[in-house]
């Protein structure tokens, strides 16, 4: 590649510009702010972790470890050994292993959450990136049914504070490892007797991993699979009271659900609890929320066992959908525009302007595209106008002897104006927020 050749982002992993970038900023400070509602904590991962991390967490037969992963060998040390790290795929695993490492869970449960880049190596499409972000939840060291509830109750609170309409939230649970493997069975069983009508894929996860197969997009495949062993006929009493627990408190807080037997998610580490909240507006990447229960996942990683539940969220895919229902949200804006005829009077002004940025005013200044030259005040009243900016303050020569500023109203239709006082700048600094 030539020295002066353009260069270009890598394939699916976006730039975020303004104005969209406020759009990100209004969409943390929502979530941000329901966290804190329901006593969630922050939580922040390294991107790379070793890989084994994620093998041993979702599962060597998963599409995220089978073809998805960015990984790579790390430069090798003196003595020529190379660690195998990932990018992260997604945001559990580290997080669980984040806990173990530092034995958060010494004096009981904590409630966290994260938001965040994740990685994987797929084809780019709407709403599904190779570099793509997520906000996820975390309820570690609680095992009752009352916080699979809660965490399902935070991403509907979510929804609503962002004025989301029309998403649809799916139940299943996973049962417990023995039930899973007597449903194992009758799985394997019935995918041996149709052979005939499954895929390469399917014939090679039957065995492996026979519950992915269930989650197949193939169509040829789906009458047969519709008709498989379903594994809620295989629960006992506790997990179909665990699953009865969750859709009270959903009843009793008016929180719609339907049982999708089928729904299974991507990962190993998933036991009693989960679900999907779904929307029809996104085309094939319906799914903007998921997840559930994984009591075994922290004594995999190497903790001592313990149970936890959460969710991930995709940012692009929420954001999409709150494009496509053209919901309004909160625009940045600035109080003030400050215009300076003359470059001389630069230091004075800035002087001022900093003075209201203390003050909290949001002040925009006019900044020159050559060097010595501010531009005319014609063009700079232009984009003082573009900027959205209530008002304008005019840093004129006669105004600034006698130590005054000008403030100049853009948005009453009149175009009112009135002198204000240079060393009185705290008196009228509040006049000018929006």
């Amino acid at each position: 590649m030539g020295m002066n050749e353009k260069l270009a982002a890598i394939k699916g992993m976006n730039d975020i510009l303004p104005p969209d970038s406020a759009m990100w900023e209004w969409f943390e400070g929502k979530v941000r702010d329901l966290m804190g509602r329901f006593a969630y904590r922050n939580i922040r991962t390294p991107l790379a972790e070793h890989t084994a991390l994620f093998v041993r967490g979702l599962g060597e037969v998963t599409d995220i470890v089978e073809k998805e992963m960015y990984s790579f060998e790390d430069r090798a040390d003196k003595h020529g050994q190379a660690e195998h790290l990932t990018l992260r795929p997604e945001g559990t695993a580290g997080v669980v292993r984040a806990v173990v490492e530092n034995n958060m869970l010494y004096d009981g449960g904590k409630r966290l959450f994260y938001i965040g880049a994740m990685f994987r190596r797929e084809k780019p499409q709407r709403g599904r990136y190779r570099q793509f972000h997520q906000v996820g939840v975390e309820a570690m060291g609680f095992g009752g049914a009352e916080l699979d509830a809660e965490v399902i109750l935070l991403a509907a609170q979510l929804w609503k504070d962002l004025g989301i309409e029309g998403v649809r939230l799916e139940l299943n649970s996973l049962g417990q490892p023995e039930e899973r493997r007597a449903h194992r069975e009758a799985l394997v069983a019935y995918f041996e007797q149709h052979t005939d009508v499954m895929d390469e894929e399917g014939k090679r996860r039957m065995y492996s991993n026979p519950l992915r197969v269930l989650d197949t997009k193939n169509p040829a495949m789906q009458a047969m699979v519709n008709a498989a062993p379903q594994l809620l006929d295989f629960l006992g009493d506790d997990s179909k009271a665990h699953l009865k627990a969750v859709q009270d408190i959903l009843d009793a807080n008016g929180v719609a659900w339907s049982v999708n037997p089928r729904l299974v998610r991507g990962m190993d580490y998933y036991n009693l609890t989960v679900f999907e909240f779904i929307t029809d507006k996104l085309g094939s990447q319906g799914t903007i929320c998921g997840g559930g229960r994984y009591d075994y996942l922290i004594e995999q990683i190497g903790g001592k066992p313990a149970p936890a539940v959460g969710w991930g969220m995709g940012i692009e895919r929420v954001l999409e959908l709150i494009k496509e229902l053209n919901i309004q949200w909160d625009r940045p804006s600035i109080d003030a525009y400050a215009i300076l005829p003359d470059a001389a009077l630069l230091p004075q002004a800035m002087r001022v302007i900093q003075t209201l940025r203390q003050a909290g005013v949001r002040v925009q200044m006019h900044g020159s595209a050559v060097a010595g030259s501010l531009g005319s005040m014609k063009s700079q009243f232009k984009k003082a106008d573009a900027s959205g900016a209530a008002c304008a303050l005019i840093f004129g020569s006669d105004e600034m002897q006698r130590g005054m500023v000008t403030v100049k109203q853009l948005r009453d239709g009149e175009g009112a104006q009135a002198e204000r006082a240079i060393d009185a700048v705290a008196d009228w600094a509040a006049q000018l927020r929006a």
